[in-house]
C-alpha cells in the first residue's frame, strides 16, 4: 500500500520514469516503463533486479548486442486478427524489422545461460518464426516495397506497365522535339508530369498547334501543359494496369495476413519479449549513469545502506561539477524510528526523500545508487507526509492536513510499514503541537513501525533518547563556517543553530540578547552544550579512526617484518645446509688424504705420536665445520619473541570493549590471482574486465576493444573503485560509442547507391559505408555504381582493394545488376 495518492510525485519518482523512458529505443519499451509498479513479492523483485544487473553487464562489455528500437508491430497484428482485415506494406516492413531484431537477440543469448542466466532463460522461452521472415523477404524488397517476384501476376503487370511507359517516353520525346523544331515549345523545355500524366509544356499561344488535353497551366497563364491525343489511350491503359497492380498487391497482402493469422498470438508474445528487452536495457543504462547496483536483500522490513545517493541530486550536481554527500543509515528491530533534527536547509528533507525514493525504486526492480555491501528489505506499505497539503476547496489548513495523515498512519501502519514524516508536529502552537506529536510518535513506535521523521521539537528529541526503538539523528553543521555539511549522524540529536544563523544573517545583537532573556539562559546553554558534545564526539571519533588506522598499519609492518625474518631464516638454513654438505665433502676428502698419509708413515716406520696428533687436529676441524651457527639460534629466538608479542596483542584485543560493527568492518581483500570476470586497471589507468587468463597473458575487454596484456600490467580493483575511476573521467567514450552504434544500426543498409555522384563524393560515401559495416560486423555488402563509362566503377574498386577490411570483390549476378553492382566481402 502506498499513501498518499500522489506518492510518486511526492518522492519525484515520476522524473525517474522519464529518465528511464529516455533510455528506451522504442515506444513498446516506454510503455513498460509507464506500467512499472511497486512490488512486495521477493521473487518478483529478485528477478527484476537480477535481469537489470545482467543487462548492465551487457551494456558494459557487449558491443555487439542488437538494437531494439524498431517500431511496435503489436497494434497492427492485433488488428489483423480480425477476419477480413490485412496488414499493409508499411506494417509488413515494421513486422519484418521486429522479427529481424528478435532473431538477432535470440542468437546473442544462445549458449549464454551461464553468463546471463535470467535473460537467457527468457530468450529460450521465446518462439522464433523463420518461415514468416522468409515469406516477408519474398514479398518485400530491402527498401520496403513489394517485389516484382511476389507473384507471377504482379511481375507480368509491372512488365507491361514498363513496356508501355517506355513506348510513351520515346513517343513523347519525339513529339517534344517536333514542337521545338516548329517553334511551338522553348528550346530548353522538358517533359513534365501533371496528375500522373506525362505532358509537354508549350506557350499558351501555341496550345492549339498540338492536339490533346490541357491538364494544367502555369501561374501566369503563359504556359500550358498538354497531353498529346495520340498517347491518351496508352496512358489510360497504363492507368488500368496500375489499378491491376494495386489489386494484385492487395491480394498478396490479404493472402499473407490470412496465412499469418493462426500464428499471431505467438508473434505477439515474441514482440512482448522485444519490448521487455528494450525496457530492461533502459533501466540498465539509467542505473549505469547513476552508479547504481542491484543490492542484496532479505524479506524483512529493514535497511542497512552505505553511501546511498539521491539519483536526481547526483545527476544535477554532477552536471554542475560537484559531488553529492552520501547517506549512511540502518533500520532494524532495535533502531526502528530515526528522529532527525538539525538546522533548516541542512538536508533533512533531502534525506527523507532519498530514503523514500530508493526504497520505492528497489521494489520496482530498479538498481539503486548505494555501495555493494548495502542490504535492503521489503516493506509492504510506504506512507509519507511530505510537503504542504493545505486546500481552500476542502477547508484544510497545513496542520489539519498533517493530522489527517497522522490519523491514517496510526490506523494502517504496522510492523511491515515504512513511514516518512517531514517537519513532525509543525504548523500549530509549539507546546501543544509537540505534545500531540510525542503521543503520535509513541503510538507508531508501539506498533513496531520503521521510519524516518524530521523535527525541530526538543521534547521529541528527549523522548527519542529515553525510548527503546527510537534513535536520534543529526544533520551536521559547521558552526565555524556556518555552513551545512549535509551529512547524517545517528546517535545524537541535532541543533537548529537558530541564534547562530540569525547572527550570521545580521540580526541586531540587542534583539538576540532580548530573545535569550525571554527563553532563559538555561535553554540557550543547553543548545550550546549539545553542540559542544557533538564537537567533542567528532574529535574522539576522528581520534579513534586514526588510532585504528595506525594499529592496522603497525600490524601490516609487523607481518611484513615477520615474513621477511622467516624468509631470512629459511635462506640461512639453506645456505648452512649447503655449507655443511660441502664441509662434509671436504672432510671426507681430507680423511682420505690423511689415511693415505698415515699409511705411508706406517710403512716408512714414522713416529706414532705424530700420527695421533694429526688425527686429533682433523677431528677438531670437522667439529668446527659441522657446528650449528649461534647466529641462527638468535634469529630463531627473535621469531619466537615476535610470536609471543602477537599473542599478547590478540589477548588485549579480546579484553577491549566491543567496537560497533560499522567501525570494525573488515576491508575487502583482493586476491593476487586474476580470474575471468574480474575488474582490472591497466598501468595507463584504463579500466577493463578480464575475459580469459592464460599462463603468460590475460585477455581484457576495454570498452569496445579486446586486448591481450601481460599480468604485470594489471591491478585488480573492486566494482566501487572501477565506478570511481570512471566517474573521475569525462563522459566515457564507451557510452558515446554505444550510442553511436545504436544510431548507425538504426539507419544502416547493406547496400549503397553511388549512381550520379562525382568521384570524390562517391569515395567519401564508400569510406563511411565500410566503416559503418565494420562497426556493425556486417560482412556482405553491395555497391551500386552503374555501368556507364566504367570510370566510377574502377575508381571505387581501386579504393576497395586498398582497404584492409575488404577480402573479396566481384560482379553481382547478371539478374541482380551484373557489372553495374560490386559485391564486397569483409573479413574478420
Amino acid at each position: 500500500m502506498l499513501y498518499p495518492g500522489n506518492f510518486e510525485a511526492k518522492i519525484k519518482f515520476d522524473k525517474i520514469r522519464q529518465l528511464i523512458a529516455g533510455y528506451c529505443l522504442g515506444e513498446a519499451g516506454r510503455e513498460l516503463v509507464d506500467e512499472m509498479t511497486f512490488s512486495i513479492d521477493a521473487g518478483t523483485i529478485r528477478a527484476a533486479q537480477e535481469e537489470t544487473a545482467e543487462a548492465m553487464d551487457i551494456c558494459r562489455v557487449e558491443v555487439s548486442f542488437p538494437a531494439t528500437g524498431c517500431r511496435d508491430a503489436r497494434p497492427s497484428l492485433e488488428r489483423a486478427r480480425v477476419e477480413g482485415l490485412f496488414l499493409d506494406v508499411e506494417e509488413l516492413v515494421v513486422l519484418r524489422s521486429s522479427l529481424e531484431s528478435l532473431n538477432a537477440i535470440l542468437r546473442f543469448f544462445k549458449d549464454k545461460e551461464t553468463k546471463y542466466p535470467r535473460l537467457a532463460a527468457r530468450a529460450n522461452a521465446v518462439r522464433f518464426f523463420p518461415y514468416i521472415l522468409q515469406r516477408l523477404d519474398g514479398i518485400l524488397s530491402k527498401n520496403g516495397t513489394v517485389k516484382d517476384s511476389a507473384s507471377p501476376a504482379l511481375a507480368a503487370t509491372r512488365q507491361a506497365i514498363a513496356r508501355k511507359q517506355t513506348g510513351i517516353s520515346r513517343r513523347m520525346q519525339a513529339l517534344l522535339q517536333k514542337a521545338r523544331d516548329e517553334g511551338w515549345a522553348d528550346k530548353d523545355s522538358e517533359l513534365a508530369v501533371r496528375d500522373g500524366r506525362v505532358v509537354i509544356p508549350v506557350p499558351s499561344a501555341f496550345k492549339r498547334k498540338i492536339g490533346g488535353i490541357v491538364h494544367d497551366e502555369s501561374a501566369t497563364g503563359k504556359t500550358s501543359y498538354i497531353e498529346p491525343a495520340e498517347i491518351i489511350e496508352t496512358n489510360n491503359e497504363i492507368r488500368e494496369l496500375q489499378g491491376e497492380e494495386r489489386r494484385e498487391i492487395t491480394r498478396i497482402l490479404r493472402q499473407f495476413s490470412a496465412d499469418l493469422r493462426p500464428y499471431i498470438p505467438d508473434v505477439l508474445s515474441s514482440c512482448d519479449f522485444l519490448a521487455f528487452v528494450d525496457f530492461t536495457r533502459g533501466k540498465a543504462r539509467f542505473a549505469l549513469d547513476v552508479d547504481a547496483v542491484a543490492p542484496p536483500f532479505n524479506d524483512t522490513p529493514s535497511a542497512r545502506w552505505h553511501h546511498a545517493r539521491h539519483p536526481l541530486l547526483l545527476l544535477a550536481l554532477r552536471a554542475a561539477g560537484r559531488e553529492v554527500v552520501p547517506l549512511d543509515l540502518e533500520m532494524n528491530e532495535r533502531q526502528r524510528l530515526i528522529l532527525i533534527s538539525g538546522p533548516n536547509a541542512g538536508g533533512k528533507s533531502v534525506c527523507l526523500q532519498t530514503v523514500g525514493l530508493l526504497q520505492y525504486m528497489f521494489q520496482c526492480g530498479i538498481p539503486v545508487p548505494v555501495e555493494d555491501d548495502s542490504r535492503f528489505g521489503i516493506f509492504e506499505n510506504i506512507l509519507i507526509d511530505i510537503g504542504d497539503e493545505q486546500s481552500i476547496e476542502n477547508d484544510l489548513s497545513t496542520y489539519s492536513s498533517h493530522l489527517i495523515n497522522m490519523k491514517y498512519f496510526t490506523r494502517h501502519a504496522d510492523a511491515r510499514s515504512l513511514v516518512l514524516i517531514d517537519e513532525f508536529g509543525a504548523g500549530t502552537e509549539p507546546v501543544l503541537g509537540g505534545a500531540i506529536a510525542e503521543a503520535i510518535l509513541n503510538a507508531i513506535n508501539k506498533k513496531a513501525v520503521k521510519g524516518i521523521i524530521t523535527t525541530h521539537y526538543a521534547n521529541l528529541k528527549h523522548f527519542a533518547a529515553s525510548t527503546d526503538g527510537i534513535v536520534n539523528g543529526a544533520m551536521l553543521y559547521d558552526a565555524g563556517r556556518m555552513t551545512p555539511l549535509f551529512k547524517l549522524e545517528i546517535g545524537t540529536p541535532g541543533s537548529s543553530f537558530a541564534f547562530e544563523i540569525a547572527r550570521k544573517i545580521g540580526l541586531p545583537a540587542e534583539i538576540l540578547d532580548e530573545a535569550t532573556g525571554k527563553i532563559g539562559e538555561e535553554r540557550v546553554n543547553f543548545d550550546k552544550h549539545l553542540k559542544e558534545i557533538i564537537r567533542d564526539k567528532h574529535y574522539w571519533e576522528e581520534k579513534r579512526k586514526r588510532v585504528h588506522q595506525e594499529e592496522k598499519q603497525l600490524d601490516e609492518v609487523l607481518q611484513e617484518y615477520r615474513r621477511a625474518l622467516e624468509e631470512t631464516i629459511r635462506l640461512r638454513k639453506d645456505i648452512l645446509k649447503e655449507a655443511r654438505e660441502k664441509a662434509r665433502e671436504i672432510v671426507r676428502g681430507a680423511n682420505s688424504s690423511i689415511e693415505s698419509t698415515i699409511r705411508e708413515i706406517k710403512e716408512s716406520q714414522a713416529d706414532k705420536e705424530r700420527t695421533k696428533q694429526a688425527r686429533l687436529t682433523l677431528e677438531e676441524e670437522k667439529k668446527r665445520l659441522l657446528e650449528v651457527d649461534e647466529e641462527e639460534k638468535q634469529l630463531q629466538r627473535r621469531v619466537e619473541q615476535l610470536e609471543n608479542r602477537e599473542k599478547r596483542k590478540n589477548e588485549r584485543e579480546k579484553r577491549r570493549t566491543t567496537i560497533p560493527a560499522a567501525a570494525k568492518r573488515p576491508e575487502k581483500r583482493e586476491s593476487d590471482a586474476l580470474a575471468r570476470g574480474d575488474l582490472v586497471q591497466l598501468d595507463n589507468k584504463t579500466v577493463g574486465e578480464v575475459i580469459e587468463v592464460t599462463a603468460k597473458s590475460v585477455v581484457v575487454a576495454l570498452g569496445g576493444l579486446v586486448t591481450t596484456v601481460k599480468p604485470g600490467r594489471l591491478t585488480r580493483i573492486s566494482g566501487t573503485r572501477a565506478r570511481e575511476i570512471t566517474r573521475e573521467k569525462p563522459r566515457t567514450n564507451y557510452s558515446n560509442y554505444l550510442e553511436t552504434v545504436d544510431r548507425v544500426r538504426a539507419g544502416f543498409k547493406a547496400e549503397i547507391d553511388l549512381r550520379g555522384l562525382r568521384g570524390d563524393e562517391a569515395i567519401q560515401r564508400v569510406v563511411t559505408f565500410i566503416d559503418d559495416a565494420v562497426m556493425l560486423d556486417v560482412r556482405e555488402l553491395r555497391v551500386l555504381h552503374g555501368t556507364g563509362t566504367g570510370a566510377l566503377k574502377q575508381l571505387v574498386r581501386d579504393y576497395l582493394l586498398t582497404n584492409p577490411f575488404v577480402v573479396h570483390l566481384d560482379d553481382e549476378h547478371v539478374q541482380h545488376g551484373g557489372a553495374g553492382v560490386t559485391r564486397v566481402t569483409l573479413g574478420k
